[in-house]
């Protein structure tokens, strides 16, 4: 009898593993996307520094990294994304009909986005705040001073909702001058139809960037609003969700850990548990969401880690000069955290 035991519990042990895997077979979305052999997301139609087309049309920036990332983590190979330019109006209607795989395109996530609109959003990528550009020389210091002025924002984005109830709130009128795309509220503010040009300070912040002199421009410190900046998936699929989740939680942990894309193939001799974890040397956690053991190492090899993602799109050497702020690490200031893959 105790050999009987022994051996129907050495049995459940081997079988465990093949059961882990079974309870963790492909998804309609992963099933979908491994059978076409490319991940679909969208993309803005131009936002340097989280997403615009480089001079031989490839689309460089956080989110188009965020994409290629979950594209290694299932294929392992970061390449094999096909992303789709869309307007602002049209993001969510492509995440929800399918179009798209992912929206990755500075993308809020709101309560209404996330239950009216059937969309999960698996992590914060960038925490922002909606501000206004003015000209230096109209000597504006307050968001306040604008009491009058025409300010441009974009159709179908939180931008132009967080205008109308900040104006309501301070009881402040403004002339609201409405663009379907962020690149046609840049020119006409820039060209002088505008005043103001309202939206994310991020994406102003990139704007001002691609001006003659950019000096001449100044971000007011003014914050009317918080803008969660987060790639975006159908609602349905917990797994396809866990993905994209994991996949920048990775990345996070990867920075934290000190795993870059440079050291990541030396790492996996590292006797770190949590590296070992994160690199898939050891635990079952790719197969946990149906991929392979080494996800996240390719995400890493891919891309890098999140740090290394944000200093090559927008941080404080490029043009758009962001510093990390509250985007640093949760033991450096930030709000950047990762929970434990383990």
């Amino acid at each position: 009898m105790r050999h009987t035991r022994l051996a129907a519990l050495l049995g459940a042990l081997l079988l465990a593993p093949m059961l882990a895997w079974a309870q963790a077979a492909p998804g309609p979305t992963l099933a979908a996307v491994r059978a076409k052999g490319v991940l679909d997301c969208s993309t803005s139609l131009g936002t340097p520094g989280f997403s615009a087309p480089d001079s031989q049309g490839v689309y460089r920036g956080l989110d188009p990294d965020s994409c290629r990332a979950v594209a290694a983590a299932i294929f392992g190979d970061g390449s094999r994304v096909r992303f789709t330019p869309l307007a602002g109006p049209q993001r969510l209607p492509a995440v929800q009909s399918g179009q798209v795989d992912v929206g990755a395109q500075t993308l809020t996530w709101s309560q209404s986005r996330d239950t009216a609109n059937g969309l999960n959003f698996p992590a914060i990528t960038f925490y922002d705040g909606q501000s206004f550009l003015v000209r230096r020389s109209a000597g504006l210091q307050r968001a306040a001073d604008l009491a009058g002025a025409t300010i441009c924002t974009v159709s179908g984005t939180t931008s132009e909702l967080n205008l109308a109830d900040w104006a309501r709130t301070n009881n402040l009128q403004y002339q609201h001058v409405v663009f379907e795309r962020n690149d046609e509220a840049r020119r006409a503010y820039e060209s002088g139809r505008c005043d103001s040009y309202s939206t994310d300070a991020s994406v102003l912040a990139a704007a001002r960037s691609g001006f003659p002199t950019p000096g001449d421009h100044v971000i007011l410190p003014d914050r009317i609003s918080k803008e969660p900046l987060a790639l975006a998936v159908r609602h349905g699929d917990e797994q396809w969700t866990d993905i994209v989740r994991w996949t920048i939680y990775a990345l996070i942990e990867a920075e934290e850990l000190g795993v870059t894309q440079a050291n990541a193939e030396a790492m996996l001799a590292s006797p770190n548990p949590a590296i070992r974890r994160l690199l898939g040397v050891s635990g079952d956690h790719g197969p946990n969401m149906g991929l392979d053991r080494r996800w996240a190492y390719n995400a890493i090899r891919a891309v890098g880690n999140y740090g290394e993602m944000y200093d090559r799109n927008i941080g404080p050497d490029t043009p758009i000069g962001l510093p990390r702020g509250i985007n640093a690490l949760w033991n450096r200031g930030g709000l950047m955290y990762a929970p434990p893959i383990r």
